[in-house]
């Protein structure tokens, strides 16, 4: 009779190699992080310690453990299994303080398994040779453990610890105590998906008629499978009647003949800690790269960095240069009157650069105002909820922290874009080539008005005045002075709406120079953080999947 469960696959368990999910476990660990529940990644990190500690100490050993509740017969019990009294049994309860442990070994020469033993701290102990009836017991180290409900709280913390610990459970319950919530809540429902190790007895069954028995297995196995232990068979067993006891210890003998209880134990309780972290890091996320500026992010970084009235200063100096020239030599000093609106924010001409003192270019720009702000923060709180969808709270907290970098930092960030940009100042061709035409006409009328002038004193002082040249009607000094103002003044005025358009393309240009600079920062600043997490959370449930059994 196999009383042993198969687990809900049907298969046994036992999985793929424990040590490669262990490695995997440790990465879910350092990956996820404090990003992991703190209970979940405690009981992980002691899982994957007491994980290395049995390895070590595989052996041939198998380790089982009677756990019950006070007065449920378990020393009693345990003695019988043994042939002996190896465990005392009294009257006062609690009787059990420190747990026994029985040793089978079928060689009288062997040594008994004290690495094990030692890391158990079980210092009551028993050898038993495994001899006749007891031979196929062999290689089995059976502990009576302290009442799990005892009074005392030392034994109860002393029962807790070696269940975490054992290889194979052995339930020991009562008529009276079957359906004790604690038992059930405490221990039964966490062992769900350990059916492979443990066993449940149902123990004095000699109080009970055969109907009430049959009633009373019937009623433990359903809750049992209330607990998650649908393939555990309930043993009925009594040390007054023998009843049950040698199918006990046969079931005993099938956990120490398969060798592999240990391994049995320990991959159950990771599937149990995976079925636990999943819940702190979730099923999915959506795909990293899939994460770009949107929600209106762009515009609010552009706004917060003062980029229009950057455009409108650069548009306002490519006018103002532009005037100064290819316009009227003699009107250029009107340009005075009118600030360089790119020198007044420290940007283009004397923004951009670094001094001696200062190594991050800075800029005159006001500060963003209030709404600006608002809607910079709304833009990253859209990205960072739209990133996060579906990830568990903390998961999702940690992505949306990553889209809102501290307001200062992301405002020296935009302050930095604009102040180091290249805004492409410098003087076009043409403009040399009209200034040159300009300069000439300037000269030409300056020519005539001195050619004029020197005509009118000569006839102040009655002095002959030479032969002036004409062309046409007009003396060549009136010409010049009137076609060399007349044709500059029309020139500069006609080249009005050629600067209109090259300021506004100016603007275009900074505009889109401004756009990379700022779509820069939002990848550095904003994205690759976002999408670092997302990466990590990725890595973490594949490591997660490696963890869980059968993958």
């Amino acid at each position: 009779m196999n009383i042993f469960g198969r687990g809900r696959s049907g298969k046994r368990r036992g999985g793929p190699d424990l040590a490669a999910r262990v490695t995997a476990l440790q990465q879910v660990l350092q990956v996820g992080g404090p990003r992991l529940g703190e209970v979940s990644a405690r009981r992980a990190d002691e899982l994957i310690g007491k994980l290395s500690q049995r390895l070590t100490l595989a052996g041939d050993n198998t380790v089982a453990a009677l756990a019950g509740a006070t007065g449920s017969g378990k020393s009693s019990l345990f003695n019988a299994i043994c042939g002996s009294a190896v465990s005392q049994v009294g009257v006062r309860r609690p009787t059990t303080s420190t747990a026994t442990a029985a040793i089978w070994e079928a060689d009288p020469e062997a040594a008994e398994p004290s690495a094990l033993l030692n890391w158990l701290a079980v210092p009551r102990r028993q050898l038993i040779a495994a001899t006749g009836q007891q031979a196929s017991l062999d290689k089995l180290v059976l502990l009576d453990l302290p009442d799990h409900d005892s009074t005392e709280t030392a034994h109860r913390a002393e029962s807790d610890r070696l269940i975490e610990l054992v290889d194979v459970f052995v339930w020991v319950t009562d008529p009276q105590k079957y359906a004790d919530a604690a038992l059930h809540r405490r221990y039964l429902s966490r062992l769900a998906g350990h059916d492979a190790v443990t066993i449940v007895v149902l123990n004095q069954a000699d109080r009970l008629t055969p109907e009430q028995l049959r009633a009373a297995a019937a009623d433990l196995t359903r809750l049992l499978r209330a607990d998650g232990l649908d393939a555990v068979q309930v043993l009925p067993t009594s040390v007054v009647t023998g009843q049950g006891i040698e199918t006990l210890r046969g079931a005993l003998a099938q956990a120490v003949g398969r060798r592999s209880a240990a391994a049995e134990r320990l991959s159950a309780d990771l599937d149990a800690v995976a079925v636990e972290l999943s819940a702190d890091i979730g099923t999915g996320e959506i795909d990293p790269a899939t994460v770009h500026r949107d929600g209106g992010l762009a515009a609010a970084m552009a706004a917060a960095a003062g980029v229009p009235t950057v455009l409108a200063a650069v548009e306002a100096g490519y006018r103002r240069d532009a005037s100064g020239a290819v316009g009227w030599p003699f009107t250029r000093w009107l340009r005075r009157f009118r600030p360089d609106p790119l020198r007044r924010l420290r940007i283009g001409r004397a923004g951009g650069r670094a001094d001696a003192a200062d190594t991050v270019a800075r800029t005159s720009l006001p500060p963003p105002t209030p709404a600006a702000l608002t809607q910079l923060d709304l833009a990253t709180r859209r990205l960072g909820d739209a990133a996060s969808a579906g990830l568990p709270p903390r998961w999702a907290a940690a992505v949306e922290d990553a889209a809102r970098p501290p307001q200062v930092d992301l405002a020296d960030g935009l302050d930095r874009v604009v102040g180091e940009a290249d805004l492409g100042m410098r003087k076009p061709a043409w403009w040399r080539v009209i200034g040159a035409i300009q300069w000439l006409l300037a000269a030409a009328a300056t020519a005539g008005l001195v050619w004029l002038l020197v005509l009118a004193v000569l006839g102040w002082l009655h002095v002959p005045p030479p032969n002036t040249p004409y062309l046409g009607p007009l003396p060549w000094p009136t010409l010049l002075l009137l076609g060399g103002a007349v044709v500059g003044l029309a020139l500069a005025l006609l080249l009005r709406p050629a600067i209109a358009v090259g300021a506004r393309r100016r603007r275009d240009r900074v505009a889109a120079l401004l756009d990379r600079g700022l779509a820069s920062l939002a990848e550095q600043r904003i994205l690759q953080p976002v999408q670092r997490v997302l990466a990590e959370h990725r890595e973490t449930r594949r490591a997660l999947e490696a963890v869980r059994s059968g993958r």
